[in-house]
């Protein structure tokens, strides 16, 4: 059975406003033991799997003749709360990051741990040498549109910028090379959820028409609940945050919908037996 109730921008917004813009308050008090570091890992993992170009690395992931890439690498995350996995995930794998978030005090808690003058080792990767970027946007994702360059986007504010800044009148290119998309997704109608995936796909890099050294991917990772009927599905509505948790197939029937084909699945193992599983699916 699937729910016909759709979340509430607002008061989804409302919600996270009463937690505290911490890993634990994002991670739902799941931030102080090991979830967020097998999370995180599991993460980079599963992207090297698929674009290898990305690692920096030596390893059996790297390619033994990398190609050297012709522009820099780019990433958004959206939904991205304080920048967990922009700083865990994203900056050890590219080298410039668009953090779109809406919840006020979150995102400002981005911006302050982005710009601040030191980090700590293993943080925030290249912010301190200038090798790479974050910019800091406040948006929600019904209003971000992937396809436009930052500076013509309505309905979002940009707030700041760290690290590595291009030259006055050589802005930064458009495209991404990878879209991610974690933990925020539910709070999306099944409407807007494929209109984003579909200006998602639009905003690929891509070898095909030479926006890209390689295809990028778009990266969804939910929570997911089962289904009452397998090979159904179906979504559970959550009055606590106004959010939609669904099914694998209510997932993919979204993904079908928007024109994507999954190129890469698999739930993340090592969290908490108490939660929903989680999965992760690459799409081009």
């Amino acid at each position: 059975m699937s729910t016909n109730q759709k979340p509430d921008l607002n008061l989804g917004i409302e919600y996270w406003n009463t937690q505290p813009a911490s890993v634990d308050g994002v991670l739902g008090g799941y931030g102080t033991g090991a979830l967020p570091r097998v999370e995180t890992l599991g993460s980079r993992r599963f992207v090297l799997d698929l674009l290898p170009e990305l690692c920096t690395v030596p390893s059996a992931l790297r390619p033994l003749k990398p190609t050297q890439s012709k522009r820099r690498t780019r990433a958004v995350d959206v939904g991205a709360g304080i920048g967990r996995v922009t700083s865990s995930v994203l900056l050890h794998l590219v080298q410039d990051v668009v953090l779109v978030e809406p919840v006020d005090h979150f995102v400002r808690k981005a911006l302050v741990q982005a710009t601040a003058p030191v980090h700590a080792s293993g943080e925030w990767k290249g912010i301190d040498d200038r090798t790479k970027s974050v910019t800091i946007v406040k948006g929600a994702l019904q209003a971000f549109d992937p396809r436009e360059p930052l500076e013509k986007l309505t309905g979002c504010e940009i707030l700041g910028r760290a690290g590595y800044s291009p030259e006055a009148g050589n802005p930064d290119p458009s495209g991404y090379d990878v879209i991610w998309c974690q933990w925020c997704m539910g709070h999306l109608s099944d409407e807007d959820l494929v209109r984003f995936l579909k200006q998602s796909k639009e905003a690929l890099r891509s070898t095909a028409d030479d926006t890209g050294d390689f295809d990028g991917i778009i990266v969804i990772k939910e929570n997911l609940c089962s289904e009452e009927t397998p090979g159904e599905a179906r979504t559970v509505f959550d009055d606590e945050d106004n959010s939609l948790t669904r099914s694998d197939h209510a997932w993919k029937k979204c993904i079908e919908a928007a024109g994507l084909r999954i190129v890469k699945e698999e739930i993340q193992l090592g969290l908490p037996v108490a939660l929903y599983a989680v999965k992760t699916y690459a799409l081009r």
